[in-house]
């Protein structure tokens, strides 16, 4: 196979506890990232992966067309709109900086993959500040956001089921899938292709963008929504490895 290049960009927070004990109140921190199960996937198939988590990506995702160029394949999996719109410099200092967003719609049209994973900051997320409905992601993506909150929680379990078996993405997932513990809820574009499903909602999309390819993940990659039995799943690997290499044209 060719070399593919990939930038994983997010699944990664900060925690703060606060822990009341009668008079005493103190706190911990802790720092976790959660990008490991796919990015361990995509290089057992060959693909090189840089990663930046989302502290990072807010100072140093790419910021000129070049930048991008360097990856085949961006993928962006559970970091909201505000972290990619406002770089450090600006909020801080009042710089001017690239339109990221709009360079990675770019980016996407000119040839370039884009693969965005679920989660409580994707899409449109928690609360709706995951933000990036009728942002440039948007319009790269094969989906179409909700305008609120779009997360469905299904902590009994939703079964999820393969729909076109023949797509490259798909056609060598031949079990059924693991029930997953939640997703966002998006609309499959007209021009794009549903390749599986929960229930009646969309769980994986593809589809084209100019010269480049999109797909939307709905559910995630890891705990809490991707379960145990997802990220230990025989497909699992197989999943992210042709999904990377079909958004990167092959």
């Amino acid at each position: 196979m060719s070399d593919v290049s990939a930038l994983l960009v997010g699944e990664s927070w900060h925690t703060v506890e606060y822990h009341t004990k009668g008079f005493d109140t103190f706190s911990s921190a802790s720092y976790t990232e959660a990008i490991d199960h796919v990015q361990a996937a995509l290089e057992a198939d060959g693909v090189e992966t840089t990663y930046q988590p989302c502290h990072v990506a807010a100072a140093e995702f790419p910021e000129t067309a070049a930048d991008l160029a360097d990856y085949d394949v961006v993928v962006l999996s559970d970091i909201g709109y505000n972290t990619l719109a406002i770089p450090p410099a600006t909020f801080a200092e009042g710089t001017r900086r690239a339109d990221r967003l709009g360079l990675l719609e770019s980016y996407v049209r000119a040839g370039g993959g884009l693969l965005m994973i679920g989660g409580y900051l994707s899409f449109q997320g928690i609360e709706g500040k995951a933000n990036y409905a009728g942002t440039p992601v948007e319009e790269a993506l094969p989906v179409t956001l909700q305008r609120h909150d779009d997360r469905v929680e299904r902590p009994d379990g939703v079964v999820a089921e393969t729909v076109d078996g023949d797509h490259p993405v798909t056609e060598a997932i031949d079990e059924e899938w693991p029930d997953f513990l939640g997703y966002n809820r998006f609309t499959v574009d007209d021009d794009a292709t549903e390749l599986a499903r929960l229930d009646e909602d969309p769980l994986l999309a593809v589809g084209p963008h100019g010269e480049g390819r999109s797909a939307a993940f709905a559910s995630d990659c890891a705990p809490h929504w991707g379960p145990t039995e997802f990220v230990e799943w025989e497909h699992y690997p197989t999943l992210w490895a042709s999904l990377v290499r079909w958004l990167a044209g092959e």
